[in-house]
């Protein structure tokens, strides 16, 4: 008895402890790539719609909302089957979606409808269609106190701010020329936004709404993750290649990391320890280590990586 309390014991540890998966949504291939982090290889494909771009994963980490722009919906797939349920309708063209911290809610930004779409994540019903002022709304983010959400759009030259018990834009934040990555501050204080055309991360503060800062960043920047220690952002940058590492008490620039071609959305493990870069035009996922800023791999994915997610 004591032999099979010290078995079950062990393996719950190990269970705790297991790495997370990665997960990569493929354009062209229509597939999420699935990544041990603990091995940072693929395990396994699962197929996804026609064109997977956003992708969020439901509290638990056990659902996947995924954006298909080609039938514009919101697929929801069981993560360890990867067998699909019934799908979420949504306006034309989805991208990017967002999950709120307490789980609840989903925002979906809608391109052509220049709106986000407001889902309830237990009912996996829409609550609100909200227009934005910016027109082909990339990412909608949720701010970790779930208060606000900010939403960037290709053609803007502004962040656009939803209330979100409100359920209605309240302000805009102006920024440069096409903003895209977004990524807060665990308090919620601060928000990083990339701003393509400019190659510059404004440091927004939530309190006033107002860019407070302005760092000069690579050419197309675009992604955005936050370190979980606060002390560090990391900014992709498309044209360059890189990734560039970003002090948050200098706001300054302390290191540039050459990954695949045209890097854009990012993720961190929960623990910070590694960064995952989606290359766009290399089919790859570049892992960086984030301790010395060096990347340690490039993971071959599927075609035209959008982004990735880690749970």
């Amino acid at each position: 008895m004591k032999l099979l309390t010290l078995v079950i014991a062990a393996v719950a540890a190990s269970s705790a402890c297991a790495a997370p998966f990665a997960y990569v949504p493929n354009e062209k291939s229509a597939s999420i790539s699935v990544i041990d982090t603990a091995t940072d290889t693929v395990v396994r494909e699962i197929a996804a719609g026609k064109r997977p771009r956003g992708i969020a994963a439901g509290a638990g980490g056990k659902t996947l909302f995924v954006t298909d722009a080609a039938s514009s919906v919101l697929l929801v797939l069981d993560a360890a089957s990867g067998q699909a349920v019934q799908p979420i309708p949504l306006g034309k063209s989805p991208e990017g979606v967002n999950a709120s911290a307490d789980g609840r809610y989903l925002a979906v930004a809608v391109e052509e409808n220049n709106s986000v779409t407001l889902i309830d994540a237990q009912t996996r019903r829409q609550v609100a269609d909200i227009k934005v002022l910016g027109k082909n709304p990339e990412h909608a983010v949720f701010s970790p106190d779930g208060r606000w959400l900010l939403v960037s759009a290709e053609e803007a030259e502004q962040v656009d701010v939803i209330d979100v018990a409100q359920r209605r834009q309240v302000g805009t934040i102006a920024v440069g020329l096409r903003p895209r990555g977004i990524g807060f501050s665990r308090d919620s204080t601060r928000a990083y936004v990339a701003a393509e055309m400019v190659g510059i991360v404004y440091v927004i503060d939530l309190a006033t709404q107002r860019a407070v800062a302005a760092i000069r960043a690579g050419k197309n920047a675009n992604g955005i993750a936050v370190h979980p220690d606060g002390k560090h952002v990391y900014v992709s940058n498309g044209a360059d290649g890189t990734v560039m590492l970003i002090d948050t008490a200098s706001n300054t620039v302390s290191a540039t990391i050459a990954v695949g071609k045209r890097p854009w959305n990012m993720a961190l493990t929960p623990d910070g320890a590694k960064l995952y870069v989606a290359n766009g035009r290399s089919n790859s996922v570049s892992v960086i280590d984030t301790a010395s800023a060096t990347k340690i791999k490039d993971i071959a994915v599927g075609e035209l990586p959008w982004g990735v997610l880690i749970p």
